[in-house]
């Protein structure tokens, strides 16, 4: 299973588009309940940063097909003041983890 974790910044406007776009991403997922997927995303104290962490099998995760994640993807450097940064994860230990 890979995990990855992604991290950005956005303007004080994009942290509410923001929101906004990423529930309709997770209302996307409910819908089609992949399998094997695992998702959350996360706002930071400071109410601009995101951190976004993915457990998928395969070589991509299921986002990228998602019509929902697409308009997410659309604008977001506009958005940001900081862009993304990817990392991929590797588990250590969990315990009832999103990403274990």
């Amino acid at each position: 299973m890979k995990t990855v974790l992604v991290r950005y910044k956005t303007t004080p406007k994009g942290a509410e588009i923001n929101v906004a776009l990423v529930h309709a991403v997770f209302d996307e997922l409910r819908s089609l309940a992949p399998a094997g997927f695992r998702y959350a995303t996360y706002r930071l104290d400071d109410g601009v940063s995101f951190v976004h962490i993915a457990s998928y099998e395969g070589q991509s995760a299921p986002l990228t097909s998602l019509a929902s994640f697409k308009a997410f993807q659309k604008d977001l450097k506009d958005r940001c003041v900081e862009l993304p940064v990817v990392t991929e994860l590797t588990a250590v230990d969990g315990y009832a983890a999103v990403a274990s």
